[in-house]
């Protein structure tokens, strides 16, 4: 494993990102799947993926949302000689209405852990709630520097899991034995619902901060004003249904089954990451 690089897609990203500092912090050589790469790796370019798995012997697999490309990549990987996968999809994909039919990631996870089971590498799954990291460097951090998230999420709890765990199991998958075969659900210690979240967060950053629970149609409409089309509008609504209609409260075990230790609290990713809200 170690005289071969890993490659890691989505290596810019918040857990592939993590993933690629982790391996590194090991000597472990690894290359990062970009366009702006050498080789360079581009999802929707066929052409450039057997340059970037030329000598790869285990990927981190980030698939690319509302695209059906993991099977296809797996497959080539397979026949050039990738041993082992781990795959980053989603939580929900095996549970009925958890996805609405407008949200594009759930056909792409449930194609794409399909896909790793019929490869003949050995894979792992990882499933992860939502990341904590959404609030400081995704999609609601826009809307905190302002003062106020406006979600449709009513007053749902989620077990936000913090991408630092995420990146440590998938690199305990990736180099370690004994997570062949497994799908790892991910999250935090506890469910928080937004208001709580935003109450912590505004704690740690010493600002005031606050949660605005919104109807679909009202996130849609607020949205769509703001110059989004209507299918990235209600995409951005089905993606946050399920904490809404209480799917994503849950805590899972899949951090202390990889990895012996409870996952991280949101209290100490929220002050880890307190400068963020501060900009």
């Amino acid at each position: 494993m170690t005289k071969h690089p890993i490659l890691v897609t989505g290596g810019t990203g918040k857990s592939g990102s993590r993933v690629v500092s982790l391996l590194r912090a090991r000597g472990l050589p690894v290359r990062v799947a970009s366009r702006s790469g050498e080789p360079p790796f581009d999802w929707l370019d066929r052409a450039t993926w057997a340059s970037a798995l030329e000598g790869v012997t285990a990927v981190y697999l980030v698939p690319i949302d509302g695209e059906l490309l993991t099977r296809p990549f797996v497959e080539r990987a397979a026949e050039l000689g990738v041993e082992r996968v781990v795959l980053l999809s989603g939580r929900g994909v095996d549970v009925p209405g958890y996805s609405g039919e407008a949200n594009i990631a759930g056909a792409t996870h449930v194609d794409g852990e399909s896909a790793v089971r019929d490869s003949g590498i050995a894979w792992t799954i990882l499933r992860p709630a939502w990341f904590a990291q959404n609030f400081s460097e995704g999609i609601f951090l826009d809307a905190l520097l302002a003062g106020e998230l406006r979600l449709p999420a009513g007053d749902g709890a989620a077990s936000f899991v913090d991408a630092e765990d995420i990146a440590e199991v998938a690199v305990a998958a990736l180099t370690g034995d004994g997570h062949s075969g497994r799908t790892y659900e991910l999250s935090g210690p506890r469910a928080l619902t937004l208001t709580e979240a935003v109450a912590e967060i505004s704690t740690a950053s010493g600002r005031d901060l606050r949660y605005v629970p919104l109807s679909h149609a009202e996130f849609v409409a607020e949205l769509t004003a703001q110059g989004w089309t209507d299918a990235e509008a209600e995409d951005y609504a089905e993606a946050v249904g399920p904490i809404r209609r209480g799917m994503d409260g849950h805590v899972s075990d899949g951090v202390r089954q990889a990895l012996g230790r409870d996952p991280r609290d949101f209290t100490a990713y929220a002050r880890a990451s307190a400068e963020a809200w501060r900009a």
